[in-house]
């Protein structure tokens, strides 16, 4: 049964999902002090290593690196829950996760949830990139459990220390289990999953590159955090291909070809900001968890909130990439550049490179779709309003870009892929509205802790 969404750029449909068993509500125990009395510039900054080992790491293209930081996110929240009055376990809540399948903390024992996130959350990120982490940033991973916990650990009983690092390790290890019969686990040594057949038809997507294969063909097939979501927010199909000039398919590529054409210097910057490219950056994904460190550190959130931040947008980021994979898949469709090639210019040339996966739907579009659902269920009203200025891609060059509504941020980033020639306009308004369905089902399908600090 589809869920339903009203979004503010426009009229969106969605629909619900199933959690996977009850979930074990545990008393938190009452000797060690509340999440919220910590401060949370430590796990903000295990992000900001991801972001690097991710550019760093072969193989981490945007469908594994968004499983990676899914993950992450999902190690970064249960390594506090327990510090959470009335938190909740995603045990029972998210697939692969039953109620029971994580350990404990024992209510009359102390324990410094700080410290059970340092020791969780090194371990989670060894994990992830397994094999393909070069020796370099282990040792970055390395320095920075060992700085945190001396940071972490003055004034703390041994004792303590002991308990509540021997939990964080058991912790990211059981969540590992659990990753691992997912369908994606070490899914970086092979992310063309070959061998795969391309399908020959008019419609279908070709390569546009010297890279042959399309990324991640059955990701589609991977266990999603929450139930059927990839099956409950699909959008229904493309416009009805044809190489007819007078047809609907023709004005669309036509939209694109005018489009890149004539973009201003604005667009061809918007289309730049937004390109994510993995390698250079640290993905799509990486770039809504970077908006997100800044508006967790800006507005001042301690552990409590944090954590729950990144649990909200990990469990989101990897549902919404399954869930588009599963559309790019279904429908294969050609790229723009490939089919204004063949039927309109031989010689058009897009502003930025063209993934090497089909284009409905457009995968930014719906990352960030389900990004902005998080964002403004912890820090805007309804309406998405929220001002603040974009700085995270600083880093590789760029000017801050200014906004006063998450709708705006996503709708521009949905449109970067337009401008750039690599995207119809159908690939982004429908990727927008698969992603906001799957932030909807993220925010108010799982129990989240509320009033948050």
């Amino acid at each position: 049964m589809k869920r339903i969404l009203t979004l503010a750029i426009a009229a969106l449909i969605i629909s619900g999902c199933a959690k996977d068993d009850e979930p074990t509500v545990q008393e938190t125990p009452t000797k060690s002090a509340a999440a919220k009395t910590y401060d949370a510039d430590f796990m903000i900054d295990y992000f900001s290593l991801q972001c690097d080992i991710v550019r760093n790491t072969n193989g981490f293209l945007p469908t594994i690196a968004a499983r990676g930081y899914g993950y992450l996110g999902v190690t970064a929240y249960e390594s506090v829950v327990h510090g959470i009055p009335n938190g909740q376990s995603l045990a029972g809540q998210i697939q692969g996760m039953s109620a029971g399948s994580l350990p404990l903390p024992s209510a009359d024992l102390k324990y410094d949830w700080a410290l059970v996130s340092n020791k969780a959350m090194a371990d989670m990120m060894r994990y992830m990139f397994g094999v393909n982490l070069n020796p370099d940033d282990a040792i970055l991973i390395d320095n920075m459990e060992a700085n945190t916990k001396a940071q972490l650990s003055a004034g703390v009983d041994a004792d303590v220390i002991a308990r509540s690092e021997q939990f964080g390790a058991d912790l990211a290890d059981a969540i590992y289990q659990v990753s691992k019969t997912d369908g994606g686990d070490e899914s970086y040594l092979n992310p063309w999953q070959t061998p795969w057949e391309v399908p020959e038809a008019d419609y279908c997507w070709i390569p546009t590159d010297l890279q042959l294969q399309p990324l991640s063909p059955d990701w589609m097939n991977n266990r999603s955090f929450i139930a059927n979501i990839a099956e409950d927010t699909q959008i229904g199909a493309h416009i009805p291909y044809s190489s007819d000039p007078q047809s609907e398919f023709y004005a669309a590529a036509m939209e694109v070809y005018n489009q890149v054409n004539n973009n201003t210097p604005e667009q061809v910057t918007i289309t730049e900001y937004w390109a994510d490219d993995p390698f250079q950056t640290c993905t799509p994904t990486g770039h809504t968890f970077n908006i997100l460190k800044q508006l967790l550190a800006e507005s001042g959130a301690t552990l409590e909130k944090t954590a729950v931040a990144f649990g909200m947008m990990g469990v989101a980021e990897n549902d919404a990439f399954i869930s588009c994979w599963k559309s790019k898949y279904d429908y294969m469709l050609i790229r723009p550049v490939s089919y204004i090639q063949e039927h309109i210019d031989p010689d058009f040339t897009t502003v930025i490179g063209t993934p090497p996966f089909p284009a409905f739907i457009s995968g930014h579009s719906a990352e960030i779709g389900a990004g902005i659902k998080v964002m403004i269920d912890l820090f805007a009203d309804a309406q998405g309003n929220y001002t603040f200025t974009d700085i995270s891609q600083q880093q590789y060059g760029f000017t801050p870009r200014n906004f006063d509504n998450f709708y705006d941020l996503a709708n521009e980033c949905a449109l970067s892929r337009f401008y750039g020639g690599i995207h119809f306009t159908m690939d982004n308004d429908k990727g927008l509205e698969l992603g906001i369905a799957v932030g909807d089902a993220v925010v108010n399908e799982l129990t989240w802790p509320k009033n948050i600090q």
